[in-house]
């Protein structure tokens, strides 16, 4: 201390260590290093890279199967049964479904998609023709050039593309094989990673957080805890929309008469994976065939997707989902935006598991560092202070 009674170098700590902007660039800066001395030295890590390409995706097939088999292993569990035993009952159950889809749902799917394209370049005159006449109107006469030339436009890229894909065909044969492969190499092994995590799944958790120091441990189980349950309640949640969605649009569609049914509604079911704009894709060919079938049929499949909407968005997402996951609407967009853009269909499926999991983990660092760091005391007192004001 100087003759003062004051500790040198005090304004520093106070102006700059204590600092919360300046501690966050210091944070952010030692990020920014961390990230650049791992570009450094990718090329080390690349065997596990191409480790975790061919594990990853029957990991996270078997990892979905276990959110939604899971609690039923539990549930027989507390009644008695052994783990055992119910693991291998439902892998009996799920094998008949599989056979049943595929003696029964697979054809008829099959039937209507060579149906169809055997029938598109009739719907494509049709709409064309539609097209045309609707375009011939007096009130489109001042932009019928423009109209005409924009027309060409759009063939001629379409062609573009027709040609681009049938020349890269055989180029694309060695990846379509490759695919082929990693997907036969996930069906098979599958089924078994499933099994030891049935199984074994408690027991995860506890094991690789014995090796942290003793301090860690119980946090870090809450931690994983709390991710678990978004995960698992978002995926089941998902899943159960995905499929409630898919029937009602197959019995609305039968209902109307329109054509493929069956697939509309499975491919309906599938896209709902992605939120909000799930179900609006599934609707662009089912509108494609309403705009062939004529106006009444048109409007026919508008009403189906109003109502299927109406259900969705009043009764089943709100009973089976809820607001588990607490994310805005738009950051769920800008999350499916980005995830699309770098890992592509499974990083639209995936992303908001992800972003969830990686919400709890962010936040429950950044509670354990206004602890630690002591620079958020005056706002939590401050906040004491308003909510005992409140009350």
């Amino acid at each position: 201390m100087d003759k003062k009674g004051k500790r040198p170098f005090s304004w520093f700590g106070k102006w700059f260590l204590d600092n919360k902007f300046v501690t966050g660039l210091l944070i952010v800066l030692l990020i920014l290093l961390i990230i650049n001395l791992f570009t450094k030295v990718s090329y080390l890590f690349f065997p596990v890279w191409q480790f975790l390409a061919i594990v990853s995706l029957p990991i996270i097939l078997a990892g979905i199967l276990f959110y939604l088999m899971n609690p039923v292993v539990n549930f027989f569990e507390r009644k008695g049964v052994k783990r055992y035993y119910s693991i291998i009952g439902l892998f009996i159950l799920v094998a008949g479904l599989i056979a049943w889809g595929v003696i029964v749902i697979i054809p008829a799917i099959r039937e209507q998609v060579t149906t169809f394209a055997e029938r598109l370049p009739g719907y494509i005159g049709t709409v064309q023709a539609g097209l045309a006449n609707f375009f011939s109107a007096p009130i489109f006469d001042k932009v019928q050039d423009q109209i005409a030339v924009s027309g060409e436009r759009i063939m001629s890229s379409i062609t573009g593309v027709v040609q681009n894909i049938s020349t890269t065909t055989f180029q694309s044969i060695g990846n379509f094989f490759g695919a082929v492969a990693s997907i036969f190499i996930a069906i098979v092994t599958m089924p078994v990673i499933l099994f030891y995590l049935l199984k074994d799944g408690k027991k995860l958790a506890p094991y690789f957080v014995q090796f942290l120091p003793t301090k860690m441990r119980q946090p870090t189980l809450r931690v994983l805890r709390e991710m678990n349950q978004q995960v698992s309640s978002y995926i089941r949640g998902q899943l159960a929309v995905a499929f409630a969605v898919a029937i009602l649009f197959m019995i609305g569609f039968s209902i109307i008469g329109l054509d493929y049914a069956i697939t509309l509604g499975v491919v309906a079911g599938f896209l709902n994976l992605i939120p909000y704009i799930g179900s609006f894709l599934a609707m662009i060919p089912a509108i494609f065939l309403g705009i062939v079938g004529g106006s009444v049929l048109l409007i026919k499949v508008i009403i189906v997707f109003a109502v299927e909407q109406m259900i969705e968005g009043r009764l089943i997402s709100p009973l089976v989902l809820g607001n588990q996951l607490a994310v805005h609407p738009v950051t769920i967009l800008f999350v499916l935006l980005t995830a699309g853009k770098l890992f592509g269909f499974f990083g639209v499926v995936l992303g908001v598991p992800a972003y969830a999991a990686l919400k709890v983990v962010v936040t429950n660092v950044f509670n354990w560092y206004k602890t630690v760091s002591g620079l958020y005391t005056e706002d939590e007192e401050s906040q004491s202070m308003t909510n005992k004001k409140n009350k």
